[in-house]
């Protein structure tokens, strides 16, 4: 049975994006069949990740929300970023946003049926008969985000070890238990390496109620690599890649 997983902060900057570039991915190595969504339409990234610039992107999920393509139809197979560490099964899909000015533009001027989007995703896990469908959400709570959490199996929040970002994040918990989403988990990102991992996650699981599935240090290897590239294929025997393994398999679990 598929499963739904919305990946979310609060706030911008928490390393959401890369986070679930970098998740996906690994689930995807074991064998199953996954897809990525770029909800983030007004300041798109995810795509970068996989290798894709501005020129590339010729089909996108504007494109479906305006009707000009199926949901199936923008999604790219971006399978070869595995690089042959997943098995024969393996299969990895990105619907990215569009990053014209345009487009964004007409995102922030006009809106878009957030209704459709949600029927989309649906749609997209029968078509490519998807194991799992991650949506890269919008930072903070709107319309679009609290309908990606109300359809979730599986709610994943990105916090940095920041007061401001353990503040918004309890308003998100709050209303993730009240959408009564079936499993809730936490990741601290961007930890610095000087900081006591355990305590810090016995603080967070404390203060939420939720368990903490990894805590990911700062690391100066994904600062160099600089979004060129998903940093556990890049860096599969990496300490951070382990703690995303380990992220990786509490969702599968």
């Amino acid at each position: 049975m598929s499963k739904i997983v919305s990946i979310h902060s609060y706030r911008g900057g928490t390393g959401k994006s890369n986070t679930t570039a970098n998740v996906a991915t690994t689930v995807a190595r074991y064998g199953y069949r996954v897809g990525i969504v770029d909800t983030d339409i007004q300041s798109p990234g995810i795509h970068v990740l996989f290798g894709f610039g501005e020129d590339d992107i010729d089909r996108s999920l504007n494109d479906y929300l305006w009707g000009r393509r199926s949901i199936g139809e923008v999604a790219h197979d971006v399978t070869h970023i595995l690089e042959g560490t997943g098995n024969s099964r393996s299969k990895l899909y990105l619907v990215p946003s569009s990053v014209k000015a345009g487009e964004i533009a007409r995102v922030l001027r006009e809106g878009y049926d957030v209704g459709l989007l949600n029927e989309g995703f649906q749609e997209l896990v029968d078509v490519l008969k998807l194991d799992y469908l991650f949506i890269d959400t919008h930072p903070g709570l709107n319309e679009e985000t609290l309908l990606s959490i109300t359809i979730s199996d599986i709610l994943v929040l990105i916090l940095r070890p920041d007061q401001q970002d353990y503040q918004g994040t309890a308003v998100t918990v709050d209303v993730a238990r009240k959408l009564e989403v079936p499993k809730l988990l936490m990741v601290i990102n961007k930890a610095p390496t000087v900081f006591d991992f355990g305590q810090l996650k016995q603080k967070v699981e404390e203060i939420y109620g939720a368990a903490v599935a990894g805590v990911l240090p700062h690391s100066d290897e994904m600062m160099v690599l600089a979004s060129n590239g998903v940093f556990a294929v890049k860096f599969p025997h990496h300490p951070l890649t382990q703690v995303i393994e380990a992220i990786a398999s509490q969702i599968m679990s």
